[in-house]
């Protein structure tokens, strides 16, 4: 039986996000409202999906949105439902479940001080 490549991926992608959100332990302030210089560092590995014109996954087949300048609350709440599991999607939810609170609120500020 052929095995999935698949699960190899979601796995290779949370080890990534995991490593990337250790090493984004700088300095940086931290603030409920978020640190967009600290959100740039975290939200590196977005870049493979949401920074790339037209892309959709394989499988499942999902439209990948564009997340630049997308609203603060919009990208927190859609983060914090991902990682509490309330939005179905296997990438988000590991992606979301290796950042805190405080992180999620990085990348909000980062994001949403971008141009769509």
């Amino acid at each position: 039986m052929m095995r999935s490549p698949i699960r190899p991926f979601f796995a290779g992608v949370l080890a990534l996000s995991a490593a990337f959100a250790a090493q984004a332990q700088t300095p940086a302030a931290t603030t409920a409202e978020g640190s967009a210089e600290r959100g740039k560092q975290l939200t590196y590995t977005c870049q493979g999906c949401h920074g790339v014109t037209g892309y959709k996954n394989a499988y499942p087949s999902y439209h990948v949105p564009k997340i630049a300048g997308q609203s603060r609350e919009y990208l927190t709440n859609a983060l914090t439902e991902y990682r509490k599991g309330a939005r179905k999607h296997p990438t988000m939810q590991a992606q979301s479940q290796s950042f805190s609170e405080q992180e999620i609120a990085d990348i909000a500020a980062y994001l949403s001080s971008l141009k769509k």
